[in-house]
């Protein structure tokens, strides 16, 4: 490895056995048996071996009588010293060492490479000579060097394997110690790949800190059983929003946002791109989205990818946020911001049910359902749209005031969906499932007078019909009836 990290120039004998010292002087002993000791014992090598220093050809002899009697074929070493330096690194780490492209990151900003992706694009993009490849020495063919000291070197061959085993270990883990590795996307990969959340960059001001970002990895990996994580995960980002310094990280659906005064966990689904909710009306937006606006129409700030607070008009604090593109999002009380829609008791389906920028009608009317019960399921669920149809608006009978009655279709981050009907009136309340192409519902009711009736209300073109009540009337498609009290009432729409 370090002889290829080598710059290319002077002959191969001299060259080797340079690399072969700076191996040779890597060595620390016993700490260098643990994996941590001997990923610390590769960057040494390749630090001294991309800036070797002249001294290193002084008293050099007992390297050289060392040497194998094979020597490496020159055609790669050519090949390499045409590159930088760190495209150098990052290829003979990439395709002589065959290092996954997120430990050559990690490796490459260990050896603080400011920016590693476009050296590894470049390593990704050379092209070797086709009949050539690197030689790789057996440890048998390779005799100790000894120097002044009478301590016997490891080899360059002993390095290599003892590497490959760092990388097998960190694979598999310290069955003693949990470990989360953090990986990171191609800041730029997502302009020419799929637009999934694999990726989404790392952002933020803190995202290189590694003293942060591997305290909130270690945070995670000692979550409780339930809300641990082990293996591999993904940076998101980690920065200072409003002035708390914060860590976002993702495993498949799980969301973990980490302070230094805690960690929470939440299923926050794998939607590629909806907005996830940092805490104080900030969310972090997918790197693709449109700039963002508030719902008056202006921009709305955003700092690597995180918005400014937006808050919902609504008295609940759910309700929509802000405007991103055609989109209107908001918070329905999740882990990630909803797309919004709504439809007016004027709608008519037509086979077109997709979300459109709120209007101000629309924007009221979500303030207010948002805070009413109207979710069908759990309410920690991560929904990625939710469509609301009012179809039915009018006035309740016995001076019962007026009411609007609302369908509301909800898509959940795996794809599932489910639609709940709610009666907005003085007293908002859920009334059950409702289909959101037909939709009609109905509940029990007590008028001002305090006398029970059974309403119920169908969509336009419809007309309810019920069974389980006594005398029954339709006006306008609304359905009022009198009865027992909480009876089991069979709804149809006609």
């Amino acid at each position: 490895m370090a002889y290829f990290v080598l710059p290319g120039t002077g002959k191969r004998v001299y060259r080797l056995a340079v690399a072969r010292r700076i191996v040779d002087a890597s060595a620390r002993g016993a700490r260098d048996r643990s994996p941590a000791g001997l990923a610390r014992r590769r960057t040494r090598v390749l630090r001294r071996a991309m800036r070797p220093s002249r001294r290193l050809h002084i008293g050099l002899g007992p390297w050289l009588r060392a040497l194998p009697t094979r020597l490496p074929d020159p055609a790669l070493t050519a090949a390499l010293a045409k590159l930088h330096p760190h495209v150098r690194v990052a290829y003979v780490l990439r395709h002589v060492e065959g290092l996954p492209r997120y430990a050559v990151h990690d490796q490459l900003v260990e050896l603080r490479i400011r920016d590693p992706w476009p050296a590894i694009r470049a390593a990704d993009a050379v092209r070797p000579p086709a009949a050539r490849r690197a030689e790789r020495f057996e440890p048998a063919l390779l005799r100790p060097v000894r120097n002044r000291s009478v301590l016997p070197l490891v080899t360059a061959a002993v390095l290599t394997a003892a590497l490959v085993a760092v990388l097998v270990a960190t694979e598999r883990g310290d069955p003693r110690e949990p470990e989360l590795r953090l990986v990171s996307s191609d800041p730029g990969g997502w302009t020419g790949g799929a637009r999934t959340l694999d990726a989404w960059p790392a952002r933020g001001d803190l995202a290189r800190d590694r003293a942060f970002t591997r305290g909130a990895a270690a945070a995670w990996a000692a979550a409780p059983a339930g809300r641990r994580a082990t293996g591999t995960a993904q940076l998101l980002y980690a920065g200072n929003v409003g002035g708390t310094a914060l860590a976002v990280l993702r495993q498949g659906g799980r969301v973990a946002r980490y302070t230094r005064g805690g960690l929470d966990v939440v299923d926050a689904g794998q939607d590629t791109s909806a907005p996830i909710a940092l805490g104080g009306g900030r969310y972090l937006l997918a790197p693709w989205d449109a700039r963002p606006e508030t719902l008056a129409g202006d921009a709305l700030a955003v700092t690597d990818g995180v918005t400014a607070p937006a808050r919902a008009e609504s008295g609940c604090g759910r309700g929509p946020l802000f405007h991103v593109g055609s989109r209107t999002l908001g918070d329905l009380g999740g882990p990630r911001a909803t797309v919004l829609g709504y439809h007016s008791p004027a709608y008519r389906p037509d086979g077109k049910d997709e979300p459109a920028r709120l209007g101000r009608g629309g924007r009221e009317f979500w303030n207010r359902l948002a805070c009413a019960p109207h979710r069908p399921d759990g309410p920690d669920r991560p929904v990625t749209e939710a469509m609301a149809w009012n179809f039915w608006s009018g006035g309740l009978p016995r001076g019962g005031g007026s009411a609007d009655w609302v369908c509301t279709r909800l898509t959940f981050a795996d794809g599932a969906g489910a639609a709940a009907a709610t009666l907005l009136a003085a007293k908002d309340r859920a009334t059950g499932p409702c289909d959101a192409r037909r939709p009609v519902s109905g509940t029990w009711w007590k008028a001002p007078s305090g006398r029970w009736y059974y309403l119920a209300a169908a969509g336009p073109g419809l007309v309810p019909h019920a069974d389980g009540v006594r005398r029954s009337t339709v006006r306008k498609r609304l359905l009022t009836a009198t009865g027992t009290r909480d009876a089991p009432v069979e709804l149809t729409a006609r």
